[in-house]
């Protein structure tokens, strides 16, 4: 059954919606005490994105909870290196970290390029989460950009700086575009069983495009992040390169629908540069720790610098956890409603 609340997807498509769509990246997280009780039931995080049922429960809990226009598979994006033969572990307070890291050639030995049913516990969870989903809202699948996975394979965790995955880009760059070939033919095969799975449309979170200059991004990013939107097809596809404000341009080209901006991305700017996108976001997260009335301020003044057309409400990143669900609610709301009263005026 195609989703029953197409205003995300009629927006990629180029059709006329009633109002602006409105998701959030980390709905399904710590914001929701819901959420909490789950994962404290599981044990741990990757309990949870392994087991379907558990997957499924709190991808759908901010659909019932606050409202949003789309839900979102729980998953990780590490699970793409995971498959392809680099355990990861998520370390509390730490977030994730690598016991052994891609550090020369010979570490690839190691390694293959993972197949969809390597995965099947995310494709398992999709196809549950569309069936209880019963039409309601839209599904989005995804997965991370090859550089950002790259980053955190070479890197070994998380870090400001990436400066050892960085070093290879310089050092060794035939050695760094081997692996981001065969990261980018894993998550081409991983998104394809997305959308065979059931996802309407998928995201590709370059979380750590800002950490690079220019040249290095078109380089080491954004040819990669070509190839997967040439390559999956049939759903409509956004990119999200988290600080990478100066490949707008070079995005305009890529064959995906939508570009999410992060919070420091001018709004107006960017439409100039990527004239045939629809955009997605942009307020900045740390504006929900405001008033209400200042959240609703926020929220319209972002709206009116997008205009009613070719936009999906987003914030700029993910959901902070220690964000009050009534402020998350009166984002999504004001978005709702105002939108849905300037397109009455018109």
């Amino acid at each position: 059954m195609y989703p029953a609340n197409t205003v995300v997807t009629d927006v990629l498509l180029g059709k006329r919606t009633s109002r602006t769509p409105v998701w959030l990246m980390r709905q399904a997280g710590r914001v929701l005490s819901e959420y909490r009780k789950v994962r404290e039931d599981a044990g741990s995080f990757k309990k949870m994105v392994t087991t379907p049922e558990l997957a499924c429960e709190v991808t759908i809990q901010p659909v019932d909870i606050l409202g949003v226009d789309a839900a979102i598979i729980f998953s990780d994006i590490l699970v793409v290196p995971e498959a392809m033969g680099l355990r990861y572990e998520m370390e509390e307070n730490r977030g994730p970290v690598f016991p052994r890291r891609i550090d020369s050639a010979n570490d690839l030995r190691d390694l293959h390029i993972a197949q969809a049913e390597e995965l099947s516990y995310v494709m398992d969870a999709i196809a549950l989460t569309k069936r209880e989903l019963n039409g309601r809202v839209p599904l989005i699948g995804f997965a991370g950009a090859p550089w950002t996975i790259f980053a955190y394979m070479v890197e070994g965790s998380g870090s400001k700086t990436f400066s050892r995955a960085r070093r290879m880009l310089y050092r060794e760059p035939e050695l760094a575009h081997h692996l981001l070939d065969m990261i980018t033919a894993s998550t081409v095969n991983y998104l394809k069983g997305q959308v065979k799975a059931g996802a309407d449309l998928i995201q590709i979170f370059d979380s750590w495009a800002g950490v690079l200059g220019p040249d290095q991004y078109d380089e080491f990013s954004l040819k990669y992040i070509r190839r997967i939107c040439d390559e999956v097809t049939g759903v409509p596809r956004i990119v999200f390169p988290k600080g990478a404000f100066f490949a707008r341009r070079g995005l305009n080209d890529v064959n995906c629908e939508a570009v999410g901006l992060d919070w420091n991305m001018d709004i107006r700017e960017s439409r100039q540069l990527m004239p045939d996108k629809v955009l997605q976001g942009n307020l900045d997260p740390c504006a929900l720790y405001a008033t209400r009335d200042d959240i609703r301020k926020a929220t319209i003044k972002m709206l009116e610098a997008f205009g009613p057309d070719k936009h999906i409400a987003n914030l700029g990143h993910g959901l902070y956890p220690d964000t009050e669900v009534d402020s998350v609610r009166c984002f999504v709301d004001t978005v709702k409603e105002y939108s849905e009263k300037v397109r009455g005026r018109k």
